[in-house]
């Protein structure tokens, strides 16, 4: 079995920072997708992806003008819905349950939001439906955890630890199997 790069970018910072931004579609920044477009320009990929809300599209679609690789759209890859605090700044949210969705967002999610384990379910089957070719996704913090939990087996307390700033690339050799495994090959803020 023959192991395939995959590489998970985040898309660059919105016009709107500090925002939980899951399912509000705000645009990307010019210097954001410039970052983005930086941040991949040797990766050698067949496959472009991104999640269909604009700040990760946007970026999907500048790095296919420049590589020459045609942009493929799946909502799969979209960010965890916030629900009620989808659009708000974390100082607009009840502190006490702000913490026990980030202490356990499956058992805490907030109203009308999306539960931690959906997030990973539906980040796993897109990555069940990847081809076994080089490929990267432009997509959202919370999906590359999901990623990251789904390929890697991190328990979801650790996903915490790493940081994804804005245009941040994560690179992974994913080896298919049922379920597929990765090995983390680089981590580029």
């Amino acid at each position: 079995m023959t192991a395939f790069a995959l590489h998970l970018l985040r898309h660059g910072a919105p016009e709107t920072r500090g925002l939980l931004m899951g399912r509000t579609d705000g645009a990307p920044t010019p210097e954001g997708l410039a970052a983005c477009v930086a941040q991949v320009q040797d990766l050698g990929i067949e496959r472009l992806i991104a999640s269909d809300l604009r700040r990760s599209r946007a970026a999907g679609e500048a790095i296919g003008a420049a590589l020459g690789v045609p942009l493929l759209i799946d909502p799969r890859w979209r960010e965890l819905d916030f629900g009620d605090w989808d659009g708000k700044a974390a100082s607009a949210i009840d502190r006490g349950a702000l913490g026990r969705f980030w202490d356990d967002p499956d058992a805490n999610p907030p109203a009308g939001g999306e539960r931690w384990s959906v997030l990973v379910a539906r980040v796993s089957a897109a990555i069940a439906d990847l081809a076994p070719v080089p490929t990267l996704i432009v997509t959202h913090g919370g999906a590359m955890r999901a990623a990251l939990h789904a390929l890697c087996c991190f328990e979801q307390r650790q996903l915490w630890a790493f940081d994804l700033p804005y245009a941040a690339l994560l690179s992974l050799r994913v080896w298919p199997a049922e379920p597929p495994s990765a090995q983390i090959a680089g981590l580029y803020p």
